[in-house]
């Protein structure tokens, strides 16, 4: 299992906003629009194995926890607009605990530290950071959770809590990459060493 936790630090937490004006209107909700399709899309086919968690920590009501899970998701398009409208159908939902909202897309109020903790302990959890081991030394087992900022690194609190769980600091390359870039990155760098 390939697992993915992106922090979108301003990304709107109301399903009130225009499919129209992605990149202004949602608090950079596109980055992880973008991030969605960098996990899932190969050519003709979309990835079983991977699953992706959606941190929404921005306005008006922080947090929202979106997950989609590769095994399950249907409906889900290579384009940001058709993803944005399965987020804010899943943003409309109410209840409490994490609720189905379309196959494989699932809705909550999950804190960070909710998600990491609920990570199987079988996972390796890697922390994307630039001062990181190279990915290429990097020997990996067949459950792997990557956490990561958006367009923001995490905050010292963030990385703080995320420490508590040993995660190996590993870094894609010389240069910065936008978030969804290095979500592929992983995934090629998974897939060169047979890594589920």
């Amino acid at each position: 299992m390939r697992r993915f936790v992106v922090l979108g630090h301003r990304a709107i937490t109301s399903a009130d906003f225009k499919l129209d004006d992605l990149c202004g209107s949602t608090g950079r909700l596109d980055i992880l629009l973008r991030c969605v399709n960098s996990a899932f899309f190969l050519s003709h086919s979309i990835r079983r194995d991977v699953e992706i968690t959606l941190m929404l920590l921005g306005e008006p009501n922080p947090p929202k926890t979106i997950r989609i899970d590769g095994s399950e998701v249907k409906y889900l398009n290579p384009d940001e607009r058709s993803t944005a409208a399965l987020i804010r159908n899943a943003l409309m939902q109410k209840g409490e605990g994490e609720r189905r909202c379309s196959p494989g897309i699932y809705v909550s109020e999950r804190s960070y530290q909710d998600v990491l903790s609920n990570i199987s302990k079988e996972s390796q959890m890697y922390y994307l950071k630039e001062d990181g081991a190279d990915i290429r030394s990097c020997d990996f087992v067949q459950d792997n959770t990557f956490v990561m900022g958006d367009d923001q690194d995490l905050t010292p609190e963030e990385e703080e809590i995320l420490m508590n769980y040993e995660p190996k600091k590993i870094s894609l390359g010389p240069v910065s990459y936008h978030a969804d870039h290095c979500v592929t990155l992983v995934n090629n760098e998974l897939d060169r060493k047979n890594i589920a």
